[in-house]
Order: C-alpha cells, then sequence, then structure tokens
C-alpha cells in the first residue's frame, strides 16, 4: 500500500536537496564572474598601460621588445585565468551533483538487485 509519510519525507528531502543545490550554484556562478569581471579589468588596466608604455619608446627595437614582453604576459596569464575558471566550473559541477550521488547509488543497487533477481 501506498505510504503517504514516506512520499512526503522523500519529496522534502528531495526538494531540500534541490535548494542546497541551487544556492551552491548560485554562490559558485557569482564567483566565476567577479574572477572574470577582475581579469576583464586587469587586463584592461594591463593594455592601457602598455600603450603609454609603447607610445613614449624612440626606437623600434624596444617596441618590439615591450611588445613581445606584453604578448608573452598577455598569453600566460589568458591561459593561467581560463584553468583557473575551468577549475572553477569543474567544482561547480562536482558541487552540484554531490546532493544525488546517494540517491543514486541507491537506485542502482535496486536496479541491480531487481536485474539479478
Amino acid at each position: 500500500m501506498f505510504n503517504f509519510e514516506d512520499a512526503n519525507k522523500k519529496n522534502k528531502e528531495a526538494m531540500d536537496a534541490m535548494l542546497k543545490t541551487y544556492a551552491d550554484m548560485t554562490k559558485a556562478f557569482q564567483a566565476i564572474a567577479t574572477e572574470a569581471t577582475d581579469y576583464s579589468k586587469k587586463a584592461f588596466e594591463d593594455s592601457v598601460s602598455h600603450i603609454e608604455k609603447i607610445s613614449t619608446v624612440k626606437s623600434v627595437e624596444a617596441a618590439l621588445e615591450l611588445q613581445t614582453n606584453y604578448l608573452k604576459s598577455t598569453y600566460e596569464g589568458y591561459v593561467a585565468e581560463a584553468t583557473k575558471i575551468s577549475e572553477m566550473y569543474a567544482g561547480l559541477a562536482k558541487d552540484a551533483y554531490k546532493p544525488y550521488e546517494a540517491p543514486i547509488a541507491k537506485a542502482t543497487s535496486v536496479a541491480k538487485s531487481a536485474v539479478a533477481a
């Protein structure tokens, strides 16, 4: 016979897990957005600074050296930032899955038991 109390309890557990996941995801997306914004501001400031420096250079060789150093540091900064943000997204995915690990493992074992029987 259908037990309404058990169904209500399961429904409440599922809703709590969903709300916790939603709150955690919101925080993670805010952190990612803040990180991307901070990087964009820094990149813009570095670009303006580079333009100011390169506009005062007297020789082509010095301009090429400045440009080379700027491109190298910009590329390294971009790669580091992309790695950091991708790690933040991976952490987000792991955290979003955590509340569902136990119920999925339980459902999988029940399904395996049913198939074996």
